[in-house]
């Protein structure tokens, strides 16, 4: 006799919890959007009368994949622009490029995704051909990195005259003319001479993500940065349940977000969560501007752009401890890792479960990497990127810094947990590409063969778990996210086939993909 009811019975499936035993389960049953008990197939079929069912057909379950750290408004931009991802050559940027204004005929033309390791002469482009093709017409096209931007002299004349900002670069050329590459706090410039994009044209752009996203069983995003406008958009199209996902939006650094947090404090809508703000330290690798301790091996003077001073690291620091919120840092080079360490210093004294985290942390001092552990710094990472770096990491670090260098194993066995994400746009948002990178060390088409620094590769277990409980932790959302568990979110997704553990990749979707027991997204 059936003894209670459920909205929804999940059956004849190997349902992998995530717990902290690592169960399997046959069948669970769901009420009110949360998990109520898993079990064999017959005891939940038996015990719950239920308004809808799902036989899982023997297909494998996971909890909602959590990407730590991603750009949902940056890629909607992206969409919007000239998608320069993937351009093998100078020549093909421009002809997308001019494809572009054919179509669009844009006072003003934005594109993104450039990336000059791909190119057959693999050095940063100047602006002469941009300037043949588009005499009149202000273009800017942002490297895949988003730290720095290929300007024509068109765009350069908007600007005016202009001092550039510390943290910043602007190229010249030996007769002191503007190449038209700006590097990292350069870009700042550019802030009211480009033109936004209106909320109607990112909405739709943002539900595409949206759908990319669960059509891979990924459920929850950290927002890796937005200003109050970004803000205010998403939490509209959440109050709206347009947007079902998961959303931990980590804000920008700006008086006006600082005021939203004074007013507001831990912020919750539904599925968005405000509780974190976002620092950049440095740049990044690939546009030479990750703060390094010692020159670039391919730029022996230089040892790349710092972008937040100490002072200003303290006082969002302070800001955020007073406030119960999270600092998220951007740091890709060693010497910004460990300013960032030292930085967390305090807030582990005022409060040892702070969760700050270091975002990325490319590239550690062998001596700083213990700090993880004892200043209690999380470590958040993007595995594809060390397989796509690994072209040419080496030539700007050299071989000694490359024993620090993407060390995920380091960093887990030294903090215990790992946040991994993709950093979408500039890497794909496929899940399946983080967890081959993570585990194999080789990009889709098995390169590096050995796989690159494989003695930093992780364990399925581990890569999994920092999809899913880790990064829930990493937001503060491990009571209700990351794992599958009486009383949390019924939030998961059913593989369409097994996952894939061999060195060799192939694709992936999710059969469907549910949300508090709603189901967002299905294959049949």
């Amino acid at each position: 006799m059936k003894t209670e009811s459920a909205d929804l019975v999940v059956f004849n499936a190997e349902i992998n919890t995530m717990n902290e035993n690592g169960d399997v389960a046959q069948a669970m049953a769901i009420r009110d959007g949360k998990v109520i008990e898993f079990g064999p197939d017959r005891q939940i079929l038996n015990k719950y009368s239920y308004s809808n069912s799902i036989d899982a057909r023997g297909k494998q379950i996971y909890p909602g994949f959590i990407d730590a750290h991603g750009h949902m408004i940056s890629y909607a931009a992206l969409l919007l622009g000239v998608d320069l991802v993937g351009s093998t050559s100078e020549i093909e940027m421009l002809e997308r490029v001019s494809s572009y204004k054919k179509e669009q005929n844009k006072a003003v033309i934005i594109g993104m995704g450039w990336d000059q390791s791909l190119w057959k002469d693999d050095a940063f482009p100047d602006n002469g051909k941009l300037n043949e093709m588009f005499p009149k017409t202000p273009v800017c096209l942002y490297r895949i990195d988003g730290h720095s931007a290929l300007v024509n002299n068109s765009f350069i004349g908007l600007l005016g005259d202009f001092e550039v900002p510390n943290g910043g670069a602007v190229l010249q050329d030996e007769f002191g003319n503007y190449t038209g590459l700006f590097v990292d706090a350069a870009l700042q410039l550019f802030e009211g001479v480009l033109p936004k994009y209106t909320n109607d044209e990112m909405k739709p752009k943002l539900l595409e993500i949206q759908e990319e996203l669960l059509a891979h069983g990924v459920t929850g995003v950290h927002e890796a940065g937005v200003d109050a406008d970004e803000l205010s958009l998403l939490d509209e199209m959440v109050s709206s349940n347009a947007l079902k996902l998961n959303i931990y939006a980590m804000l920008a650094p700006s008086e006006e977000n600082k005021n939203f947090v004074r007013k507001n404090g831990v912020y919750r809508n539904k599925s968005l969560l405000v509780r974190s703000f976002k620092a950049y330290v440095d740049g990044a690798l690939g546009s030479s501007g990750a703060l390094l301790k010692e020159p670039y091996h391919d730029h022996p003077n230089y040892n790349g752009l710092s972008l937040s001073s100490v002072s200003e690291l303290n006082r969002l620091r302070d800001f955020c401890l007073s406030n119960g919120y999270q600092l998220n840092c951007h740091g890709i080079g060693d010497a910004a890792v460990s300013q960032i360490l030292e930085m967390c210093k305090k807030a582990y004294d005022k409060n040892p479960d702070h969760r700050f985290r270091l975002e990325h942390a490319q590239v550690v001092d062998s001596k700083d990497l213990k700090l993880f552990n004892t200043y209690a710094v999380f470590p958040s990472v993007q595995p594809t990127h060390a397989t796509t770096d690994q072209r040419w990491a080496a030539s700007k670090l050299g071989a000694e810094r490359m024993k620090g260098a993407y060390a995920y194993k380091s960093l887990l066995n030294q903090f215990g947990m790992i946040a991994l994400g993709t950093d979408f746009p500039i890497e794909y948002t496929n899940p399946y590409y983080t967890i081959h990178s993570a585990v194999h060390r080789k990009n889709a088409k098995g390169f590096p063969e050995k796989g690159f620094l494989a003695e930093e590769s992780l364990s399925i277990k581990e890569t999994l778990k920092g999809m899913t409980i880790w990064g829930a932790f990493a937001s503060f959302q491990e009571k209700e996210l990351g794992s599958l568990e009486q009383g949390k979110h019924a939030t998961f997704f059913i593989l369409d086939r097994p996952l894939n553990k061999s060195s060799t990749f192939s694709p992936n979707y999710s059969w469907k993909t549910f949300v508090q027991g709603e189901i967002v997204h299905s294959l049949d």
